[in-house]
C-alpha cells in the first residue's frame, strides 16, 4: 500500500489543489477603474445594468441587488413578516437563513435533512406546520435543487410564501427551469467562494411586484424619494464597483457552470465507486451547478473519523472544507433562544459531511488527482 503523505509519502498532487478559486480578467480591472474615474461609486447605473441582466438570465420578472447574501435574506423577510410568524428551514444550513428570520421578529423551525440529497426533508416541513406558519425556506444546497414543486404545492394548500435561498444555485435548473424563475422570492450571495462574486453582495428576484417594491425600499432606508421615509429600512444597497464585477461575472457564469457540471460529472462517476465515500445525490429532475462538490464519509467503513481523514486528504495537497460543521439545532446562540427539536439526519450529516475542490479552472490532471489522493486516503 502507497504510503500516505500525513506519514511520510509523496504527496498526491505537487501543488495545492484550493477548495475554490475565483477569477478576475483584465475587462474587470478596467470596469472598476471606469467605475472610480466616474466618481459614481455608490449604487448607480452599473447596479440596475446589472439588475436588469441578471433578472433577464434567470428569467424573473424583478431583481433587486443588495450588499450580500444576508442582506438578501434578510430583507425577503423583513417584507412579509410580522412578529411571531414562523418560517420553517433546514436545520443544515448556513448561519444566516435562520438568524435574519429572528432579526425580521420571525421565528424560525427547523425540519431535518434528506440523508442522500442533503436538502430539506419534505416529509418533515409537513410535520413542522403550524397555524402561525407563513413561509417555506428550502436551501438550493451546494448548487442541488430543493423539490419546489411539491414545495409549492404545500405552499399553496397553505397559503404560505417560499423564501428560496439560492445563495448556491447560480445557474441551477429545476426541470429545465432556472431556479432564481421562480415566484416568490429567491435570495442569491456573491460570496468570493460562490460560482459568481462580486466580493461581497446579493441580489433577490421574484415575480412578485409588490415584494420587489418593498425589497427595493427595505436595502435603502425605506426611502420613496428624497428623504422621504415610508417605512423603517436599512443600508443594504450594493455599490456600482461590485456591479461592475457582478456583470463580467454573469458574462462569464453559463461557461464557468458548463464546466462545474463537467467537472462534477466527472467526479460523481468516480468517487461513486470508492467504498465509504458518498456524494450528494442529485435527483434526475435538477441540473446542479455544482457551486460546491460536497461527500459525506459512511463512518462505519473507516478507522478513522471525518476530521482524520480530511487532514490526511489535505496531506495530499488536496484542500477541504466541512460546510457546516454544526447544524442550526445545535448552534449555541440558537438554542439559547428557541429550544428546537433535534433533527437527528442534520446533526449526522454534519460530522460527515466535505468539501472538495470545485471551480471552473481544474484542470483533468487535477481531477485525476483529487480522484487518486481520495482513493489512497481511503486505502489506507
Amino acid at each position: 500500500m502507497e504510503k500516505i503523505a500525513l506519514e511520510g509519502g509523496k504527496p498526491t498532487s505537487k501543488h495545492k489543489i484550493p477548495i475554490a478559486k475565483p477569477i478576475f480578467d483584465e475587462k474587470t480591472i478596467n470596469d472598476i477603474a471606469d467605475v472610480l474615474r466616474s466618481g459614481y461609486v455608490r449604487q448607480g447605473p452599473k447596479t440596475k445594468e446589472f439588475e436588469d441582466k441578471f433578472r433577464e438570465a434567470t428569467g424573473a420578472k424583478y431583481a433587486y441587488a443588495v450588499s450580500s447574501g444576508t442582506a438578501a435574506l434578510h430583507t425577503s423577510y423583513l417584507s412579509f413578516l410580522k412578529p411571531g410568524d414562523e418560517v420553517i428551514v433546514p436545520a443544515f444550513t448556513f448561519f444566516a437563513t435562520a438568524s435574519t428570520v429572528l432579526y425580521s421578529n420571525g421565528r424560525p423551525v427547523f425540519a431535518d435533512s434528506n440523508p442522500d440529497t442533503f436538502l430539506i426533508d419534505i416529509e418533515d416541513v409537513k410535520e413542522k406546520l403550524t397555524t402561525k406558519t407563513l413561509a417555506i425556506s428550502p436551501v438550493h444546497l451546494f448548487g442541488n435543487a430543493a423539490n419546489l414543486k411539491a414545495l409549492n404545492e404545500l405552499a399553496s394548500d397553505h397559503k404560505l410564501l417560499i423564501v428560496s435561498d439560492t445563495c448556491q444555485a447560480h445557474g441551477t435548473k429545476l426541470r429545465r427551469k432556472d431556479i432564481g424563475s421562480y415566484d416568490d422570492l429567491n435570495c442569491y450571495s456573491f460570496y468570493p467562494t460562490k460560482s459568481m462574486t462580486t466580493g461581497e453582495g446579493g441580489i433577490v428576484t421574484t415575480n412578485n411586484e409588490q415584494l420587489d417594491r418593498l425589497g427595493r425600499l427595505i436595502r435603502s432606508h425605506g426611502d420613496d424619494g428624497r428623504y422621504n421615509h415610508v417605512m423603517l429600512g436599512l443600508n443594504y444597497r450594493m455599490t456600482d464597483i461590485a456591479a461592475a464585477i457582478g456583470l463580467n461575472q454573469l458574462e462569464k457564469l453559463p461557461e464557468n457552470v458548463k464546466l462545474r457540471r463537467s467537472h462534477g460529472k466527472y467526479l460523481n462517476e468516480k468517487i461513486s465507486k470508492i467504498e465509504g465515500l458518498k456524494p450528494q445525490k442529485r435527483e434526475k429532475y435538477v441540473t446542479h451547478s455544482y457551486s460546491y462538490f460536497s461527500l459525506k464519509l459512511e463512518p462505519s467503513e473507516f478507522k478513522c473519523g471525518r476530521d482524520e481523514f480530511i487532514e490526511a486528504l489535505r496531506a495530499e495537497n488536496i484542500d477541504c472544507a466541512v460546510h457546516y460543521p454544526i447544524p442550526l439545532t445545535k448552534q449555541p446562540a440558537i438554542i439559547n433562544m428557541l429550544n428546537p427539536e433535534e433533527c437527528p439526519v442534520a446533526e449526522e450529516l454534519s460530522k460527515n459531511i466535505f468539501s472538495i475542490p470545485m471551480y471552473p479552472g481544474l484542470g483533468k490532471k487535477e481531477l485525476e488527482n483529487m480522484v487518486a489522493g481520495l482513493e489512497k486516503v481511503t486505502a489506507h
